[in-house]
C-alpha cells in the first residue's frame, strides 16, 4: 500500500498528522528515493512520539526467516497529533527534526557494513514545545 492510501485512511476529528508526504519529499530532496516505507500512523496515541526513521537491516543469523531483501532500509513514521496542536508541532518538526531527518538518511545510506547489518531506530518526541529525539539499536 503506498503513502497517499495509507494517509486515506481517516484519523479521529480531534487527531492530526503533523506532516505530509510532500512535506518529507521536499526536505529530503533526492534522499526519498531511499525510502522503503512511509507510513501515516492511525493507532490510539503515541506518547510524545511524532516522528520516527528507522534501519531495518538484513540480518543473515535468521538463515532466511528475517525481513525480505525489498524492505531493507530507511521507513519513516508520521505520529498523529492532537488536531489543535497540529500547526505548531509542524512548525517545530520542518524547522528541526526534517533537518535531522535528511542528515540521519544520508549517514545511513553511506554508512559501514558493519553499521547497515544492525537495525536502528530514531524517534522524535514533542513534550510542552521541546523537542528531543531518541536512538535505538533493535
Amino acid at each position: 500500500m503506498t503513502a497517499r492510501n495509507r494517509r486515506r485512511r481517516r484519523l479521529p476529528r480531534h487527531r492530526a498528522w503533523p506532516l505530509t508526504t510532500t512535506d518529507i519529499n521536499e526536505s529530503l530532496g533526492e534522499l526519498a528515493a531511499h525510502i522503503r516505507f512511509l507510513t501515516f500512523l492511525t493507532g490510539p496515541g503515541s506518547g510524545t512520539a511524532v516522528l520516527g526513521v528507522s534501519w531495518l537491516a538484513l540480518e543473515s543469523r535468521t538463515y532466511g526467516r528475517g525481513p525480505h531483501p525489498d524492505s531493507v532500509g530507511v521507513s519513516i513514521d508520521v505520529h498523529p497529533v492532537d488536531a489543535a496542536e497540529r500547526a505548531a508541532t509542524r512548525a517545530v518538526l520542518k524547522a528541526t527534526a526534517l533537518p535531522q531527518l535528511h542528515e540521519w538518511i544520508t549517514e545511513a545510506v553511506t554508512a559501514t557494513e558493519t553499521w547497515q547489518q544492525t537495525s536502528h531506530l530514531r524517534r522524535w518526541h514533542l513534550t510542552d514545545g521541546l523537542l528531543v529525539h531518541i536512538d535505538d539499536e533493535t
